[in-house]
């Protein structure tokens, strides 16, 4: 399925744009906040304005899923998690504008099942404990999901428009991206063994922030081979190298792995899919996109004086392999599992497994796994939810076969959950666009508008 992209000029444009806007916040701090809050009112407008006929509400959500960290890092956000409550209202709008499916039925009772929990929850955290932030911080994530599944839940949607919603991502990960190399110029300065790299990372959680690379190079990734424009292509070449390397030097794997894993789930497919003249063209492409990251990585390596080669085979700054791999991550998962065992049909309520954990093994780190968090604090409920998110798409992949990203995005919510939980909207967004139902544009044209159901 290849499309054309925006006019080349407006993508150079947006472009400029967008590093004009890392630039301006790196230099002037304060300006943060305003940017941030003429993107937000300028969506409100736009969605109002349209009424949603063109699915502006889920535009509008992709770009802040796009720029949630950019302005998490930079103090943009008023909220930790405002990136996650904006795209639930964005969302709330656009279905209060047109409306949902009837099939997105299971979506409301997977909401449902998350009421309990909240309940269990004001029941059983500690006195000292803040109830509200504590519930909110662990239910916008879940929420968010939710509410995008019965936004997008067959949601016809053309390829373009569906690429326009990859660029609204895109954008503000550029944007990010180029705020790290003038944050952190020279990695060789902050180089400190093989762990995660916050300095690398603006300062920032490397996690996160290697999960949103991931994200924005996989978009790149999956353009390079459905754009029809070399100048376009050139374009995204390049920043695929620049994306890349700065997600490598975050030293934080979980985001990058994923991003390869998302994208040989497009690739194949892709060729799997497209004509026998398309497919004779693939290799040749492949190898060269292959290529070029291999040089990037080279580049990596010698930039992290071979640091990062130890870091992807589990080896510490002297070579030596570490004995844990998940680099605690199983601990966290065993605590939360042990939780669900012991109260299987409540769960211990939202937010008690950091306490549970603290009080049973004396780690304080949160989690990491939402799955195992959803088991321990929900219940039989959270194992019902799990449930609905996780077959739901692939029944409908199995009636509809609705896209050839299909794959790619539903691995890249269900890895990002295990290795990073919900701390972005990005994996509850991304998980949203494989339940889209991508329609034929010609087609388009010599139909009646309909209404979503």
């Amino acid at each position: 399925m290849r499309v054309r992209p925006i006019n080349r000029i407006t993508y150079i444009q947006l472009l400029l744009l967008h590093a004009g806007m890392a630039l301006l916040v790196y230099f002037f701090h304060f300006l943060s906040q305003f940017i941030y809050l003429g993107i937000v009112g300028f969506f409100f407008f736009l969605i109002v304005n349209k009424g949603n006929k063109n699915d502006e509400a889920l535009l509008a959500a992709a770009y802040i899923t796009g720029a949630e960290i950019f302005f998490r890092m930079t103090g943009g956000a008023f909220f930790y998690e405002s990136g996650k409550y904006l795209v639930i209202v964005f969302l709330v709008i656009g279905l209060f504008l047109n409306g949902s499916s009837k099939r997105a039925i299971g979506y409301w009772i997977y909401l449902f099942l998350l009421v309990p929990g909240v309940l269990f929850s004001a029941i059983n955290l500690n006195y000292d404990t803040n109830v509200r932030t504590t519930i909110a911080f662990n239910i916008s994530g879940p929420v968010t999901v939710g509410i995008v599944g019965i936004y997008c839940f067959f949601r016809k949607i053309t390829a373009t428009r569906l690429h326009h919603l990859f660029l609204a991502i895109l954008l503000p990960i550029i944007t990010l991206t180029l705020y790290l190399y003038v944050y952190t110029p020279n990695i060789r300065d902050s180089l400190s063994g093989t762990s995660s790299n916050f300095a690398a990372s603006g300062g920032f959680g490397p996690n996160q922030v290697a999960t949103i690379l991931g994200l924005g190079a996989l978009l790149i990734f999956i353009r390079l081979f459905t754009i029809k424009s070399r100048l376009v292509n050139g374009i995204d070449l390049i920043l695929l190298c620049l994306v890349l390397y700065r997600g490598f030097i975050t030293f934080s794997r979980g985001g990058i792995i994923t991003a390869a894993v998302c994208g040989a789930a497009f690739l194949v497919l892709f060729f799997y899919q497209s004509d026998a003249y398309t497919k004779a063209k693939l290799l040749p492409k492949i190898i060269a996109i292959a290529g070029i990251i291999f040089i990037t990585w080279m580049f990596t390596s010698f930039q992290t004086l071979g640091f990062i080669d130890k870091r992807y085979s589990n080896q510490d700054a002297a070579g030596r392999v570490k004995e844990d791999v998940t680099t605690g991550r199983a601990d966290l998962v065993s605590a939360e599992l042990d939780a669900f065992i012991k109260a299987p049909i409540t769960g211990i309520g939202i937010g008690k497994i950091k306490e549970y954990r603290e009080a049973k093994t004396g780690i304080t780190a949160a989690t990491h796994n939402e799955i195992s968090r959803m088991l321990s604090e929900h219940g039989v409920a959270g194992l019902l939810a799990l449930f609905i998110l996780i077959l739901s798409p692939l029944f409908f992949w199995l009636r509809y076969k609705p896209s050839i990203y299909f794959f790619a995005f539903y691995f890249f919510w269900l890895l990002t959950i295990n290795h990073s939980s919900m701390r972005l909207a990005a994996p509850g967004f991304i998980y949203g666009l494989c339940l889209l139902y991508i329609i034929n544009e010609k087609n388009t044209l010599h139909r009646k508008p309909t209404q979503v159901l």
